[in-house]
Parts: C-alpha cells; structure tokens; sequence
C-alpha cells in the first residue's frame, strides 16, 4: 500500500524522517510544507497559488500548510494513497492542542477524505532533545498496531509518545480519552506586548487522559472524529 507522509515542521525536519524509517519497506509519497508551521492548525491556501517543488519522484515540498499538502496529494500527487501519516512532531500534541496542530490537522484533512490516517508527535520534558532513533522505534510498534486495526469513516487516530530516559523500559500503548482541559494560560505584559509564558508540562493531568497517559511515559493514542 501507498503511504502519504506530511508534518508541520517542514520536509526537512528530522521527524518526518524518522517516520519514515519507521514505515520500512512501504511504498511512500512524501508531501510536506517547504518550511516549518508549527501551530498553524487547519488553514488552507485558496486565494493564491501554492508552489510544489518536486525533490524526486517520491518527495515534494509544498508551499502551504499541512492540510494543503494533504489535499494536494490526494488529489494530484497520490490519489490512490491507502493511509496519510504526519509527524513525527518535535513537541506533544495532547489533548486540545489537537486543534491548534497542523501535525493534526493534516491526517483531519485525510479524515474528511475518506482517507485512514495517523498523527504522531514526541512529547518533549522540558524541552529537552528528542532522542530521534528511539522515537523511531516507538513508532513503529505502534503503526504496527494501528495498522490492524479498523476505522470508521470520518474518524482518525492521535498518538503521542513519552519523553523516556535512555535506561526506561519500552513503553506500553495505552488507548485513552484526550483531555479536554485547557493549556495553561499566563502572560508576561511589558508596555503593549503581552509575552505567552504558559509551561506546557502544569497542564490538567486528569487520570485516563491522553496527557496522563503520555506524562506517566506511555503511548497515549486517542480516536478522534470530525
């Protein structure tokens, strides 16, 4: 089957090259924004052109947002695409954040299609480097699973992989409930500039939550619906 992999951080983030490594031996398409745009959610480009450089035969770089690339490639890249993967993300995509994400909203924009898709993203402790080679294997166990496993239409899957010290054990795959809780919200005012200081890891840990799970190193994956 034919695989479609985009992200947020751009096509030349070390992540979207750890998934794909992860997918192995699977026929890919890559199709991913020509620089990053973390955070930009589901914007798409409808009111100029958008610019597709073709790196190979397999691997476009797009001038728009995740959910472009997305629809770009299922309807003149790889129209006979079986599923569409984005990350692997440099940050957690955890509960509401999911409505923040263009890592997200690439595989929604798949969703809508009537395409099975896949989000993953590596949460981050404290901002500290992702250990890409681990994250990868991580990865795999996981779309290993997720793979097998049904979806009905209009619904896609949300995995978030631990931050793990190098001596942890692998983690378990825990299918959970995402939080529904807000991130938390402080700004720093200085004259008329108002600077986010929120700290991503005090957010709400309600138990059985998607960022409970992920927090207590495990793989948190959430079924989400449009």
């Amino acid at each position: 089957m034919t695989l479609i992999l985009t992200n947020d951080d751009g096509i030349d983030a070390p992540g979207i090259q750890a998934l794909l490594n992860a997918v192995g031996d699977h026929k890919t398409v890559m199709v991913a924004p020509r620089e990053g745009l973390s955070g930009c959610g589901h914007q798409v480009i409808t009111d100029r052109p958008i610019h597709v450089d073709r790196r190979s035969p397999t691997e476009y770089a797009i001038g728009g947002t995740p959910a472009d690339c997305t629809r770009i490639a299922l309807s003149c890249l790889c129209p006979d695409a079986a599923w569409v993967l984005s990350g692997i993300n440099n940050g957690g995509n955890l509960g509401i954040d999911v409505y923040l994400s263009g890592t997200v909203a690439a595989v929604r924009e798949a969703a809508i299609h009537g395409i099975p898709a896949v989000a993953i993203s590596q949460y981050r402790k404290g901002g500290r480097l992702v250990e890409w080679e681990r994250t990868t294997q991580l990865a795999i166990a996981v779309l290993q699973e997720l793979f097998d496993r049904p979806l009905e239409p209009g619904t896609f899957w949300n995995v978030n992989l631990p931050f793990l010290e190098p001596d942890e054990p692998d983690p378990k795959i825990v299918f959970c409930q995402p939080s529904t809780q807000p991130l938390p919200v402080k700004y720093r005012i200085e004259d008329e500039y108002y600077y986010y200081e929120g700290v991503y890891g005090l957010r709400d840990r309600t138990p059985g939550t998607d960022v409970d799970v992920c927090f207590s190193g495990n793989i948190a994956v959430t079924l989400l619906g449009l």
